[in-house]
């Protein structure tokens, strides 16, 4: 059976199973389509969650973000991971507490302001929007090389995919949908990371592995890369290199924009009860710690695994030849790729292989003019294709490779999901039956929602044709207006009787136009390529990169609402009196949904 055969067989099978899952748990009211009815268990809720987080920016981007810059990409760990932490910690549970369905809700009832809460949705629909892009990339990649079509037309097919169940199933298909993906990402990323580090370093765990030693030379794995990569002019894979003021930010940027990602917390509101919240974040660090431990082996032995490929004899010896490139079996996963426009190479200076160095350091031209290179000859190596690629890298069976299309599938889809329902809450729960049409009926809104979700799609897919960045480093983006705009109003909801709906208000505007601004001047407006002033090599902050800026959003965020509030009228007693409720433990009684 050939390899198109099998991904065809896994990814169909896994298909299958998402949609009958949808199909059965299809939503049939609007307490089942936005929060599954309060009925979910926690660990069931921690896995959907999981499954809801890893997306195509962990599954599919991530390690090779890490594969190709090393130590200074570690931060996607840290600022992720830590980020739930807070969510589990200072909002998931109060916010359950308030018994609203959406983020925009509790904001608007919070400060007792209709304004608020539409200010809150502008800033979920930005965030959100910006996130679907990244998920789409995803889909677009992974359809693309496992149906082998240009990625093009694989993100069209992905986006009428994750329409389909995420408007059947509402909330409710989608948490049960979404742990089915989770045991099918998670299994998938696995195996292929225990079969390649028991070839580099004859350990099954991936993550202890990566600090083995490695097979071929003896030496530690990560001083055997160290040394391949700097022999051919790039940093060193174990140093940092950037600026520690901007890796701290974009840390800190991540770790409050995770808190402050609307179909995340949108998650909590799908439990019976309070502390049920709580045990759903214990849960989803849990199963999401299981991929996390793993990626940053998966990433540096991917790296390795493609220094031998391109110089099978070592970097003293000859690179690989374009007939070898064309001919040999282990090779052939180069040209599958090609189809997608996401890998090339060029022979250019003629001599028959493919040099693949840094032609960039300066410290590198005297042996690249002896030798007669002409330039880095491997000149696309899309990032987002690493971990898709990485088991035919490794030569690993057929089944591996076809597990991997269904797991990058089931991440990339998964998220966009949840991204979407968080949309059409927003357009259909907050701002139409909340602001311009409070009468509408049941129906009519479960029809707005989903009208809303296909116009969400369309969007997305128009935006992703031209990415502002590989998938990771567009969601980070998303993070950092999640961050700059929607954190600190719920922070301040829950724990400042202080801020009044006028100081929330200036504050989530003043945090989202700052950073939109910052993004947009270095990405271009509205992601346009070509219309920046700035790069992100060469930022307007001196080393803040627009990824990093979140952070800073965010203190802005804070500062203008406070300096607002305390100009302003007070909060009036009953919201304090509302304020204080909710942070009591456990033996008070949940706030009631206003639906």
């Amino acid at each position: 059976m050939d390899q198109f055969t099998i991904n065809l067989l896994f990814v169909g099978a896994s298909f299958a199973l998402y949609i009958g899952i949808a199909i059965w748990a299809r939503a049939g009211s609007t307490s089942e389509f936005y929060a599954a009815g309060r009925g979910v268990h926690p660990v069931t809720n921690g896995m959907a969650t999981a499954a809801d987080w890893m997306s195509a920016a962990s599954f599919i981007s991530m390690a090779g973000l890490i594969a190709f810059t090393g130590y200074d990409n570690s931060s996607f760990l840290m600022g992720w991971t830590g980020g739930y932490v807070l969510l589990a910690l200072l909002l998931a549970p109060y916010l359950r507490k308030f018994g609203k369905f959406t983020v925009s809700e509790f904001i608007g009832d919070r400060f007792y302001s209709p304004t608020a809460r539409l200010v809150a949705v502008i800033c979920l629909l930005v965030a959100s929007i910006t996130y679907v892009i990244g998920q789409m990339q995803g889909v677009g990649i992974a359809f693309g090389r496992f149906l082998e079509i240009d990625a093009f037309w694989g993100l069209l097919l992905g986006s009428c995919v994750v329409f389909a169940y995420a408007v059947f199933g509402g909330m409710k298909g989608v948490t049960y949908t979404q742990v089915a993906q989770y045991c099918v990402l998670i299994t998938a990323y696995t195996i292929p990371a225990v079969f390649i580090s028991l070839q580099l370093t004859g350990t099954p765990i991936p993550a202890l592995g990566l600090f083995g030693e490695h097979t071929g030379s003896g030496e530690p794995l990560l001083v055997k890369l160290d040394q391949i990569v700097t022999d051919l002019g790039f940093k060193e894979y174990t140093a940092a290199h950037g600026s520690t003021i901007n890796m701290v930010l974009f840390t800190l940027s991540l770790m409050i924009g995770t808190a402050g990602l609307p179909h995340v917390i949108m998650r909590f509101f799908t439990v019976p009860k309070v502390s049920d919240a709580r045990w759903s974040a214990g849960w989803t660090l849990v199963f999401i710690a299981l991929l996390y431990l793993t990626a940053p082996a998966v990433g540096a032995m991917a790296r390795l695994n493609i220094s031998d490929l391109m110089w099978p004899n070592g970097t003293e010896g000859e690179a690989v030849s374009v007939e070898t490139i064309n001919t040999a079996p282990e090779y052939a996963w180069m040209a599958t790729w090609q189809k997608t426009g996401l890998l090339d190479w060029e022979d250019k200076n003629g001599d028959g292989k493919i040099q693949y160095y840094n032609d960039k350091n300066a410290d590198l031209q005297a042996k690249a003019e002896e030798k007669g290179w002409t330039g880095n000859e491997l000149t696309k190596f899309n990032r987002d294709i690493l971990v898709l690629a990485n088991p035919e890298i490794a030569n690993l069976p057929g089944w591996v490779i076809g597990l991997v299309a269904a797991g990058g599938l089931a991440a990339a889809l998964s998220t966009a999901a949840g991204l979407l329902l968080a949309i059409s809450s927003a357009v259909s729960h907050d701002l139409l039956k909340g602001q311009l049409t409070p009468n509408m009926s049941e129906k009519s809104e479960l029809l707005a929602a989903r009208l809303s979700m296909a116009a969400a799609i369309v969007v997305a897919v128009l935006l992703g044709l031209n990415p502002p960045g590989f998938a990771a480093q567009t969601v980070a983006l998303a993070f950092g207006l999640a961050a700059a705009s929607i954190f600190p109003a719920l922070m301040m909801g829950i724990f400042s009787t202080r801020i009044n709906n006028s100081g929330a208000v200036a504050g989530m505007l003043a945090g989202l136009v700052v950073t939109l601004l910052y993004i947009f001047l270095h990405k271009g407006w509205f992601f346009v390529p070509g219309t920046n002033s700035f790069t992100d090599a060469d930022p307007l902050l001196g080393p803040i990169k627009s990824t990093s800026f979140g952070a800073i959003g965010a203190a802005v965020n804070f500062a203008v609402a406070y300096f607002v509030s305390g100009a302003t009228k007070e909060t009036p007693q009953e919201i304090k009196d509302l304020v204080e409720s909710v942070r009591i433990p456990k033996g008070a009684g949940a706030a009631v949904d206003g639906h």
